[in-house]
């Protein structure tokens, strides 16, 4: 099982809003996922990021691969690397 955290939308149309989750690679986009590690909320100024900074290093620590927009976002808010 390749587990990738990334992006779920949320929202309506044109005011998105997302979800950072930890799924298997296989899941859909907008579909099951194993749990959720924060949100995005790219529509406000600045943009709002809240993380549950400890579970997204335990994923990260178990190989889950972040996607490149994930990837960013964790840059911005000083999570990196591995717990382990």
């Amino acid at each position: 099982m390749a587990v990738k955290i990334r992006l779920t939308r949320k929202g309506t149309k044109k005011k998105p809003f997302y979800r950072i989750v930890a799924a298997d690679s296989e899941f859909p986009r907008d579909g099951r996922f194993l749990e959720a590690l924060g949100t995005y909320d790219p529509m406000q100024e600045p943009a709002v990021i809240t993380l549950k900074e400890d579970r997204v290093k335990y994923w990260l620590g178990e190989g889950a691969e972040p996607t490149t927009t994930v990837k960013s976002i964790l840059k911005k808010q000083g999570v990196t690397g591995a717990a382990a």
